[in-house]
């Protein structure tokens, strides 16, 4: 006897993006800095992951082209950027151009850059790696963050396909 697969309809990635789009999502800039200065990209596949040890993660393409100058340095800042932030997000999501033109920044202990008026950053070293799919998942150890009186801004947030911002409600 032979075992016949179902067959298996054609997957709508498209239908897959848009539904995804349906999680509101923050928005960050993973930095850091190499032998040819600042680099960074922006991604919107953050978390927290554990908080002993102090543990976050982000997902990036494996084709990206930054994050592997990221990798080599074994370090990176994860800047979460603010409600008013939106212009640099685009900046820093397009490639071939000077990301960091007209971005204000200062550096952490460990000489990654922070972007100036974020709404709170984390310093990490690099702790593991995976590959999924087309992408990497990768997790780094927090080793300093933003002060308590660097917390002054709302964050910026994606949802279906638009940068959106918080609204206060009466509740």
């Amino acid at each position: 006897m032979t075992l016949v697969e179902p067959s298996t309809p054609a997957f709508d990635q498209r239908a897959f993006r848009d539904a995804l789009g349906h999680f509101a999502s923050g928005i960050t800039i993973v930095s850091g800095t190499d032998h040819d200065g600042p680099i960074g990209f922006t991604c919107q596949s953050f978390y927290s992951v554990s908080m002993e040890p102090p543990l976050v993660s982000f997902s990036v393409m494996t084709t990206s082209t930054t994050y592997p100058r990221i990798r080599d340095t074994g370090r990176f800042a994860v800047n979460v950027l603010s409600h008013h932030q939106d212009r640099i997000s685009s900046q820093f999501a397009r490639k071939g151009t000077d990301k960091w033109a007209g971005v204000s920044w200062s550096e952490t202990q460990a000489g990654n850059p922070v972007i100036d008026e974020s709404a709170m950053w984390l310093d990490c070293e690099l702790w593991a790696e995976h590959e999924a799919g087309d992408h990497f998942i990768v997790v780094g150890r927090v080793i300093q963050m933003s002060p308590a009186e660097w917390h002054r801004h709302d964050p910026l947030l994606f949802f279906r396909g638009a940068y959106r911002h918080l609204r206060d409600s009466a509740l």
